[in-house]
């Protein structure tokens, strides 16, 4: 047998995300927030990973980190246009301010960007998340 009949098939891009590292001073209360909010499961932990699969190849991997600050980053999630209210409802029972825009200085609303919805909102740690029904229109 060749080494190509053992290999995974690889993407027909150039590259494509697999996964990314997210710290959190508590890898299990945010990885069970994302899932909640977006309608996910949190996976079975990995090492010192406990995984959040967003069910398009791509895997978020929260690892703990109690020892120094989270810097917060920001994460975007294309959602489809029918589950968007669903994930609002999921943020105001979890008693969640999103906001319009990324700054958070426009509670309570959405955005209407490129023909779609979106809304940003804070994790447990700061990091900025962002729901979105349309991708961006870049130059």
């Amino acid at each position: 047998m060749s080494h190509a009949q053992h290999t995974p098939e690889l993407p027909a891009t150039v590259a494509r995300l697999d996964h990314t590292a997210v710290f959190a001073s508590d890898r299990q209360l945010s990885a069970e927030f994302l899932a909640a909010v977006l309608g996910l499961e949190v996976g079975a932990p990995f090492g010192p990973f406990l995984p959040v699969d967003l069910g398009n190849g791509v895997t978020l991997d929260y690892y703990e980190k109690r020892d120094e600050p989270i810097q917060g980053q920001h994460y975007a999630f294309l959602v489809p246009e029918e589950q968007f209210d669903t994930m609002i409802a999921r943020l105001e029972a979890l008693g969640v301010t999103y906001f319009a825009d990324p700054g958070h200085t426009e509670p309570g609303r959405v955005n209407d960007l490129f023909g779609g919805r979106g809304a940003y909102f804070a994790d447990p740690d700061g990091h900025n998340m962002e729901i979105m029904t349309r991708p961006y229109v870049r130059p």
